[in-house]
């Protein structure tokens, strides 16, 4: 008999919707605390500034708006789950676009602000079956809303590790929502049931080919926290660095995941 086929995750799009509005608050009021030398500091991101980071969170959340002034497209080309494998080909692009913003919005709490009042009204009234004409391809904005949330825990993680002391915090519904889409991506690559990752509070998800467990504890585990998973999963942190670290308890022959991470590019 096959195993059942898994289902796929569905999110309530009202507590995402808060959680991209949320997460984007927390950083626009971490931001404007930043003075000129913080801003000048270097990244984990290539020679970005944390002035080019803090520029490139208001691009990834006014695409939204962006798209939604767009003509809608005929049909969705896109579902949440073949996002995080779709978004190495825009690198490039989004690089230069990012410098390029930075440069021309010297003042970045006003750039915030314009961001988040656009972002506010646009989502007003659109449903979340509207499909958007993303670059990365035609989806829905309830599924694109919830591919703000990695972007913005994400760089809010980015953003943190760059600058002593920030601490910018993290919208509960925003992290759970990164941590499982991240978690799904990783099943979709590594499809299988004989290794359960637990990301606890969030997710737990089984993956990689080989022999099925069905009851009691299964022969091979990974656990680790929220933030550790996304940073493997985005190439923040390599698997073996975090094995060392016991950032990530592993058991099992067949609980290395780093055949299979980032997940991002």
């Amino acid at each position: 008999m096959p195993p059942a086929k898994k289902r796929t995750r569905s999110y309530d799009p009202a507590k995402i919707r808060a959680a991209v509005l949320a997460q984007f608050g927390n950083v626009r009021a971490a931001v404007a605390t930043l003075t000129d030398d913080q801003l000048g500091l270097p990244t984990r991101l290539g020679d970005w500034t944390v002035r080019e980071l803090a520029a490139h969170v208001t691009m990834a959340v006014e695409t939204v708006s962006r798209n939604l002034e767009r003509e809608e497209p005929a049909k969705a080309e896109l579902a949440l789950l073949d996002w995080p494998f779709a978004t190495a080909a825009r690198a490039a692009g989004i690089a230069d676009g990012t410098r390029a913003l930075a440069a021309d919005h010297p003042d970045l709490d006003a750039l915030y602000a314009r961001t988040g009042e656009r972002l506010s009204q646009k989502l007003a009234d659109a449903p979340g079956t509207r499909l958007l004409a993303a670059r990365t391809g035609a989806m829905t904005l309830a599924d694109y809303l919830v591919t703000r949330t990695v972007e913005l825990v994400v760089h809010t993680d980015d953003l943190n590790a760059a600058v002593p002391g920030l601490a910018i915090p993290y919208d509960r519904q925003a992290l759970a929502a990164c941590t499982r889409l991240l978690a799904d991506a990783l099943a979709a690559r590594a499809p299988g049931g004989s290794t359960e990752v637990r990301i606890p509070p969030y997710a737990v998800v089984q993956c990689v080919e080989g022999p099925r467990h069905t009851r009691g504890t299964p022969p091979n585990v990974v656990e680790t926290d929220p933030l550790t998973w996304i940073r493997l999963a985005t190439g923040r942190l390599a698997w073996q660095d975090a094995v060392q670290q016991a950032k990530v308890s592993a058991s099992g022959e067949r609980a290395d995941l780093a055949p299979y991470l980032p997940l991002l590019a």
